[in-house]
C-alpha cells in the first residue's frame, strides 16, 4: 500500500484504480466507459483505511488476536461515517482465507471471499435493510436459515442495516437467536438511532460508536482525494465542503464530486464558488453581521444578513453558521489560545476580538437566542423574515445589561430604578425587566403581560393554556404542565425571560393541583354566570323567554351614584336556540 501523501506509483496496467489511500485494485474492463462516484471509488478496502475510527479498529484487532470475537456487533453513528463499510470489512475478516489462517483483520492481500463480500453477492453474507423489511414474517424467514451451515465460507454473516426500524415482534423473534446463537453465525447490526434499539438486544451485542470526523480531519482527507482526481480546489473551498458535510465522509465525497465539475476550465475552484454551489453565506461577511448584532447596530446587521439572502444564501444555513460563530466565541473565551479555530488567520483574529468585547454570560445569552431562533426559522413560513427577526433579537439583547451587571443591580437593591417595596426595603418577589426600569414581574400574570407586550402570541397562548404556576419568586418559577403541552414550552419561556430581563431564570416543573390561567378564567366566568342566573329577575327572564342564555358577565366600573343601588347587574345575553 502506498503512502497516503504520495501519488500512486505508475504501473503498466492502464485499468488500475486506487482505493481511499491509494492502494491499487483491478478495475472492471469498462472502468473508463462508466463513471464511478467518489463515495464508491474511495470506499475503504482495509481497516487501516477507516479514518477517524482508530479506537474501534484497535479494539477489534485485540479481540481477533486473542480469539475473543463476539457473535453480534452493533455499529452506531450518523450517516456516512462507515457503518455499512465496517460491516462488510468485518464479514471479510470473519471469513478471511488467504496467506494467514483463521479470522483476521489483515485483509491484504484480499482473501478468497473478499471480492464477493465487498460486492454484496456472497451467498453466506446476507444483507437486510430493516427499513423495508420490518415485519416479523420477514425476520422469521431470515432466521430459518440460521441453523444451516455456510455454503463455502467459515461463518454465515447476517448484516441488518437500520436495525432500529424492526418491529417489536421482529426484535422478539431475533432475541432468541441472539441468546443462543449457533457457532457458525455472526450478526452485525447498523443503526443511526441507537436509543430505539431494545436494551435486551443491545446487551447481547458488542457496541461500537463510529464518530463523526472533525472539520480539519475531513478537510485533509478531501484534499488528498481532490489531488488524486486532479482537482484544484482552494483551501477555503475544501474547508467549506468539510463543514457542510457535518462529519460525514460520504456526504463530504458527494459534495466534492459536485464541486469538481465547477472547475471545467482547469482553474482553481474558489471558496466563493463553493459557497454559491452550496447556498452558503460569505463567512467573513456573516462574522460582520454577528458583530453588528451583538454590538447593537441594528441597521448594519439587518442590511448585511439581507444581502446574504439576496445573493442566494439559505436562511437556515446562515442560522447554523451564526450558531457556530456564537459557539466559537464562547469556546475561545473559555479556552483562550488552547482552542484552534477552523479557518484563515483573519477569521481567527476577528473571532477573538468579538470574544474579548463581550462577557461569557452575554456569549451564552447570544447562543440561546440563536438556538431558539434556529427552531423558529425551521418552522417559519418565510425563513428570511425569521432570520431577520433573530438578528433583531440579538440587537435588543445587546442593549440590555449583561447578566453579571443585572445580578449586581438586583443584589444592590435594583440599580438605577431602586426597585424597592414598601418601607424602602427590597421586595424579593419583584423582578426587574432589562431595558424597562418601570416594569415589574411580581406574579405569573406579569409574565403573560410581558409576552403580550413583546408580541409573542404563540408563547403567550401556550403559557395561558398549559402552565399551572405554583411558585413565583425572583428568577424562579415552579409549575406543572397540563397534558398536551409542547415539550419545549418551559425551555422557550426560560429563553424569553432571560432575554427580556437580562438575567438567568430557573423554570422548574413541580407537581401542583393549581389551575392554568385559562382554566381559572373559565371557572371565574362560570361562577359569575351561575351567580347572575340565580338572581330572581334573571331567573324569571330565562324561564319566560325560550332559548335565552347568559353567555357572559361584565363587571361595570364603579359609579359615583348608582340610581338602583347594589342590585344593578350589567349583563350581556343572547337569544340563542338551545341544542
Amino acid at each position: 500500500m502506498t503512502d497516503e501523501t504520495s501519488p500512486p506509483e505508475e504501473t503498466e496496467r492502464d485499468d488500475a484504480t486506487f482505493s481511499m489511500f491509494g492502494e491499487e485494485e483491478m478495475a472492471a474492463p469498462d472502468a473508463k466507459a462508466s463513471y464511478q462516484v467518489l463515495a464508491r471509488k474511495y470506499r475503504p478496502k482495509l481497516f487501516s483505511d477507516l479514518i477517524g475510527q482508530e479506537a474501534m479498529v484497535r479494539t477489534l484487532r485485540n479481540a481477533f488476536e486473542l480469539n475473543r470475537i463476539a457473535h453480534a456487533f452493533m455499529l452506531t453513528g450518523v450517516r456516512g461515517v462507515g457503518k455499512t463499510t465496517t460491516a462488510r470489512l468485518l464479514a471479510r475478516a470473519f471469513n478471511y482465507e488467504g496467506d494467514h489462517p483463521g479470522p483476521s483483520l489483515k485483509l491484504d492481500p484480499p482473501g478468497e471471499h473478499c471480492k464477493a463480500i465487498m460486492e454484496s453477492r456472497h451467498p453466506d453474507v446476507l444483507e437486510l435493510d430493516a427499513a423495508s423489511r420490518t415485519g416479523v414474517a420477514d425476520m422469521r424467514d431470515l432466521l430459518d436459515g440460521v441453523r444451516y451451515s455456510p455454503q463455502s465460507a467459515r461463518y454465515k454473516v447476517y448484516i441488518i442495516d437500520e436495525v432500529h426500524m424492526l418491529s417489536t415482534a421482529s426484535f422478539n423473534a431475533l432475541l432468541k437467536t441472539l441468546e443462543e446463537p449457533p457457532p457458525h453465525v455472526k450478526f452485525i447490526f447498523a443503526t443511526t438511532e441507537i436509543r430505539k434499539v431494545p436494551v435486551t438486544v443491545l446487551s447481547r451485542c458488542q457496541r461500537f460508536d463510529l464518530k463523526r470526523l472533525d472539520t480539519a480531519e475531513l478537510a485533509g482527507h478531501l484534499a488528498r482525494i481532490a489531488g488524486r482526481e486532479g482537482a484544484n480546489i482552494s483551501e477555503e473551498g475544501i474547508t467549506l465542503i468539510a463543514r457542510a458535510a457535518e462529519g460525514s465522509v460520504r456526504d463530504g465525497l458527494s459534495i466534492l464530486d459536485q464541486a469538481i465539475v465547477q472547475g471545467l476550465d482547469g482553474g482553481e475552484i474558489s471558496g466563493e464558488g463553493i459557497r454559491d454551489m452550496l447556498g452558503l453565506g460569505d463567512r467573513l461577511r456573516l462574522l460582520d453581521a454577528f458583530e453588528y448584532a451583538v454590538t447593537g447596530k441594528a441597521r448594519e446587521a439587518v442590511n448585511e444578513i439581507t444581502e446574504q439572502v439576496q445573493i442566494g444564501a439559505d436562511p437556515l444555513v446562515l442560522m447554523k453558521d451564526l450558531l457556530e460563530i456564537a459557539a466559537d466565541v464562547a469556546t475561545v473565551q473559555a479556552m483562550g489560545d488552547n482552542y484552534t479555530l477552523p479557518g484563515p488567520a483573519d477569521w481567527t483574529k476577528r473571532t477573538r476580538q468579538i470574544a474579548e468585547s463581550i462577557s461569557p454570560a452575554q456569549a451564552q445569552r447570544n447562543w440561546q437566542i440563536l438556538l431558539s431562533g434556529y427552531r423558529d426559522t425551521q418552522s417559519a413560513p418565510e425563513g428570511d423574515v425569521a432570520l431577520r427577526m433573530v438578528m433583531l433579537r440579538l440587537v435588543s439583547a445587546a442593549g440590555l445589561p449583561s447578566p453579571e451587571d443585572a445580578a449586581r443591580m438586583i443584589a444592590g437593591g435594583g440599580g438605577p430604578s431602586n426597585q424597592q417595596g414598601r418601607g424602602g426595603k427590597s421586595d424579593p418577589n419583584v423582578v426587574p425587566v432589562g431595558g424597562e426600569p418601570s416594569a415589574r414581574l411580581s406574579k405569573f400574570e406579569d409574565v403573560l403581560d410581558l409576552l403580550e407586550k413583546e408580541r409573542e402570541p404563540r408563547l403567550w397562548g401556550e403559557a395561558k393554556s398549559y402552565i399551572r404556576p405554583a411558585l413565583f419568586a425572583e428568577g424562579t418559577i415552579s409549575c406543572d404542565l397540563k397534558d398536551g403541552a409542547p415539550v419545549d414550552l418551559l425551555r422557550r419561556l426560560t429563553d424569553f425571560l432571560e432575554i427580556s430581563t437580562g438575567h438567568e431564570w430557573d423554570v422548574q416543573r413541580a407537581r401542583t393541583s393549581r389551575e392554568t390561567i385559562n382554566e381559572r378564567e373559565e371557572r371565574v366566568k362560570a361562577e359569575r354566570i351561575e351567580a347572575v342566573k340565580a338572581h330572581p329577575d334573571i331567573k324569571a327572564a330565562l324561564a319566560a323567554i325560550d332559548g335565552l342564555e347568559v353567555i357572559d358577565v361584565t363587571v361595570a366600573p364603579a359609579l359615583e351614584q348608582s340610581p338602583a343601588g347594589d342590585n344593578v347587574v350589567p349583563l350581556r345575553v343572547a337569544n340563542q336556540k338551545k341544542g
